[in-house]
């Protein structure tokens, strides 16, 4: 039989991870909300100091449209979609499930084979960003 004291300390750490879980879920639906809702406002730096679309611009607008299955659309919208967002939820599921299961984020990201495939990913942006510019792909996305 266990002690009341284990059973109150397993008890605190099952809380400990529901908290996280609750947390998790939260930023999810936050994170849904901002993609599944047609026109909600943009936050690009690059765009509202300079006028001009980011690397990384269209892919809001793309995922929205991957989960409404317009696929055409999506790349229209950014052609590294494909790419770009698997990579980015597998990284956000695996430090979520790290977070609630051992109250710790950030290992996936401290990975060098992640680091490496971020890396590669944000230089095919920069190349991509600097075709579209130059007409490339349909050209730059509208901001």
């Amino acid at each position: 039989m266990a002690s009341p004291g284990l059973t109150a300390v397993a008890v605190a750490a099952g809380h400990g991870v529901l908290r996280r879980f609750v947390i998790v879920c939260a930023w999810a639906l936050g994170g849904l909300a901002f993609v599944l809702i047609p026109g909600m406002p943009t936050v690009c730096p690059l765009r509202l100091v300079a006028g001009i679309p980011c690397p990384s611009c269209g892919l809001t607008r793309a995922a929205r449209d991957v989960l409404h299955g317009d696929f055409a659309a999506a790349t229209h919208m950014h052609p590294l979609w494909w790419l770009v967002l698997p990579f980015v939820g597998t990284v956000i599921v695996l430090e979520s499930v790290a977070y609630v299961t051992t109250g710790r984020a950030g290992g996936w990201g401290q990975r060098v084979g992640v680091q490496r495939m971020a890396v590669g990913i944000m230089l095919l942006l920069v190349v991509v960003w600097i075709a579209r510019m130059l007409g490339a792909f349909g050209g730059p996305v509208a901001v």
